[in-house]
């Protein structure tokens, strides 16, 4: 299940997805053809009431909800290169669909999820994502470890972020490729899971609160490691 502009949108402009069903107002139909956008089945042009039913009622639709197959999913070996997203069991769709959502700003290879204690890359998650799902492959795996010991196999390596840690993660020596694992909200990382990260690193906050929200964490953590990742331009 989809709904919103930038997630239904983007996911129109993907080959890949294969659509079972598109709803859509009048308004969001005009839009769509205005921008050019492909419809590869015939829509059902309803009122916005009639989204909100099936999207729910506190769904921000903007006139638009489809049905569609899952994404093909990668496997890790297929995607152990450049920079990687791992999330330790983060349960809440809004906080994983924002992260996705940094994910694709910055370029992230895949993101690495539980098969249990995820969301479904669907609904809620996919309208915070705004069509990051698309952009952004979304590795799932049974056991997190043995995909950390997979990964490890790789030369990933691998960052653990922890906001009690005493390493600075800007002050930390990053290469490619490179996983950083973010805990869930309270709970933070798991003990096995910490015990197999190569650093555990903090960010540095100026201010009087020490601690963030994991989606936006994660984003500062991604921007620090894109820039120490990114190559040095020659002279």
């Amino acid at each position: 299940m989809l709904f919103g502009w930038h997630t239904v949108k983007a996911a129109l402009e993907n080959p890949q997805r294969k659509f079972h069903r598109l709803v859509m107002t009048e308004n969001a139909a005009r839009r769509l053809d205005e921008d050019g956008t492909r419809l590869p089945l015939q829509p059902e042009l309803v009122r916005p009431e009639a989204i909100a039913a099936l999207a729910g009622g506190e769904a921000v639709h903007q006139g638009l909800y489809a049905e569609a197959d899952s994404l093909p999913a990668p496997e890790l070996d297929d995607v152990a290169a450049g920079m990687l997203l791992v999330l330790d069991q983060i349960t809440d769709p809004h906080n994983v669909g924002a992260m996705l959502r940094s994910a694709a700003a910055f370029a992230v290879s895949a993101v690495v999820m539980t098969e249990r204690h995820s969301p479904a890359a669907s609904g809620a998650l996919a309208k915070a994502a705004s069509g990051a799902l698309e952009y952004v492959p979304i590795v799932t795996v049974g056991n997190l470890a043995r995909a950390l010991d997979e990964l490890k196999e790789r030369n990933v390596l691998l960052v653990g972020l922890d906001s009690a840690a005493g390493a600075d993660l800007a002050a930390a020596r990053l290469t490619a490729p490179l996983a950083l694992i973010a805990g869930a909200e309270g709970r933070g990382l798991r003990r096995l899971t910490r015990e197999h990260c190569d650093i555990v690193a903090s960010l540095a906050l100026p201010g009087r609160i020490k601690s963030l929200n994991v989606s936006n964490a994660t984003a500062i953590a991604l921007s620090i490691a894109a820039a120490k990742l990114a190559p040095v331009p020659t002279p």
